[in-house]
């Protein structure tokens, strides 16, 4: 995968790999101390039933969906699922 700038994914639409639309990336967590990215956090779109999701959830309610599930960034970013 080639290098994206963090700025340019704020905002952007995240899709698992069956097509399902689950909302847009809100914040990226990451380890401080290794630099390793850890988790997208995706406000989810109001449509989708976070029961339906097999995400973790934040307190706010956001979905926590750990880095290596990332197939592809491009108009969409793209989870497996």
């Amino acid at each position: 995968m080639s290098d994206i700038l963090a700025e340019n994914l704020s905002g952007k639409s995240v899709m698992g790999t069956d097509g399902t639309e689950l909302g847009l990336l809100y914040n990226i967590t990451m380890d401080l101390k290794s630099g390793k990215l850890n988790d997208l956090v995706i406000e989810p779109d109001e449509e989708i039933s976070r029961r339906a999701v097999d995400f973790d959830l934040d307190d706010a309610g956001h979905f926590l969906v750990p880095v290596n599930r990332v197939q592809a960034v491009k108009d969409y970013i793209v989870v497996q699922r």
